[in-house]
């Protein structure tokens, strides 16, 4: 039997959330989460949407990025 570990170098997670307060929340505990398996984040890009009834939806992408 073989054995063989592999690390991730990059990965990308995308968010949502009804409110900015609920989308850092979820972004801060998967970041939490990613570093016990060595990731950082690299990049966050996030956007806001205002729908017809002036409802607003946030949403985000994080890069993470293996550590140096």
């Amino acid at each position: 039997m073989e054995f063989k570990l592999d690390f991730i170098q990059d990965k990308v997670e995308f968010f949502e959330a009804y409110d900015i307060t609920t989308l850092e929340k979820k972004i801060n505990e998967q970041i939490e989460y990613n570093k016990a398996i060595l990731l950082e984040v690299h990049t966050v890009t996030h956007q806001m949407y205002v729908n017809d009834e002036g409802l607003k939806y946030f949403t985000a992408v994080v890069h993470f990025k293996a550590k140096k």
